[in-house]
Parts: structure tokens; sequence; C-alpha cells
């Protein structure tokens, strides 16, 4: 077992070769964190996902751009490729897993926010169904009712497309009242995801899936107490 700096360097390795879109240094990296022994799944989140994070960040403050973020998201696949069979081989990333239908509602095309999401959800072990960007409002309904899916996540980046929002809360209340509903996107605030009827808020991708255990926690909770 490598020791708690060993591993913090490895952790910080990791995360610098997934912003530095380094893919060979972060094979390296991943390879080196299971020869040592350090625990898989916090390799990929507190390794991998946090130099995703932060690139999503240098996006939001122009230093990046599109090109970059694409080449961070290939390290980070390249690392996630060595450490998930590890993580599935632990049993560490069944803890608490469910599944979400993702997407930027109708009239909005910005959807680098919700990939970084996607990706979030895909480390930390979730069915992902990605319905993609300028979603119709009842592809989400679809989608929810075919993959039976416990949450579902709207993102919008514009404050014309988050007007889409209640609807398309509503029409999936009507066909499923259980299914949790979280918001995502640059407009959207504690106050309007409340107001919208949403059950969660999601600030950044890295509070996304923290946020979504808990939407999954709660539903088991109200379904165990019937």
């Amino acid at each position: 077992m490598a020791s708690e700096e060993r591993t913090a360097e490895i952790l910080d390795k990791l995360r610098q070769a997934v912003y530095d879109f380094e893919e060979d240094d972060t094979v390296k990296w991943a390879n080196t964190a299971l020869e040592e022994g350090v625990d898989p799944f916090k390799a990929t989140l507190d390794g991998l996902a946090t130099g995703m994070i932060e690139a999503g960040e240098a996006y939001n403050r122009k230093e990046y751009f599109v090109p970059e973020l694409l080449m961070c998201a290939d390290a980070l696949y390249a690392g996630l490729n060595i450490l998930k069979p590890a993580i599935e081989a632990s049993g560490r990333s069944a803890e608490v897993k469910g599944s979400i239908v993702l997407g930027v509602v109708e009239g909005d095309v910005h959807d680098i926010g919700k990939n970084l999401v996607k990706m979030m959800f895909e480390v930390a072990g979730w069915t992902v169904y990605d319905l993609g960007k300028d979603v119709p409002l009842d592809r989400f309904v679809e989608e929810q009712l075919k993959t039976d899916s416990e949450v579902v996540g709207l993102s919008a980046l514009m404050t014309t497309s988050m007007l889409a929002m209640p609807e398309v809360i509503k029409r999936i209340r009507a066909k499923n009242p259980k299914v949790r509903i979280m918001l995502g996107g640059a407009p959207i605030n504690p106050e309007i995801a409340e107001k919208y009827g949403a059950d969660g808020y999601a600030k950044t991708a890295g509070t996304a899936v923290d946020e979504a255990i808990n939407l999954l926690k709660m539903l088991k909770e109200e379904e165990g107490s019937k």
C-alpha cells in the first residue's frame, strides 16, 4: 500500500495528466496507482475527475476551448479504462448508483457542461442515457419511461431555453411522479430549481453526482417507509 504522501502524489499526477491532456502520462499513473495499491475509486474521483473539473473551470475562464476539453476527456477515459475493472472488482462502485437521463433542453445547443456531468456520472459507475443537446421536451419523458431511470438531469445555458424546464418537469411528473429531477446550467440557481418544481440543483459537474446520490437515497428511503 502506498503511503499517504505517495498516494497524494499519484492523485496529483493523475489530475495534472488529465488537465494537461497527456494521455500517455494518464495511463502511466493509472497503472502506478494500481501497482502501488491506491484505491482505484479514489484515483478516479480525486485524480482523473478532479483534473477534468479543473479543465472545465479553465474552459469557463476562456483559457481552454473545445479542442482542449476533448483532449482532456480522451486522457480521462484512457485512465478510466485502466481503473474501471479494478473498481468493479472491488465492488466499490456499487455503493450508491442508479441511472440518469441527461440532456440539454430544446432550443439550447451548449453541451460542454452536460458532457462534463455525463463523464462524472460514468466515473461514479452510473448508467447514463445521454439525449444530447436541443432535446425536444417529450424526449425526456419518453426516455425516462423507456429506461425507468431514477433521475432526470436537465441542462440549460440560456435564459430563453431554461423557460422550457418547468414544462418538461410537469410532463415527466405527469407520467412518473416518483422520478427525481435535477437542474443545472449557468442561469439556474437553487431558488429557480425549487420554483420550477425540481428536486435538486447541481452548481458544477463536480457536485452533480453527490446531488443525484442524495436524491436517490431520499427516493429509496421513501419507498422503504411505505
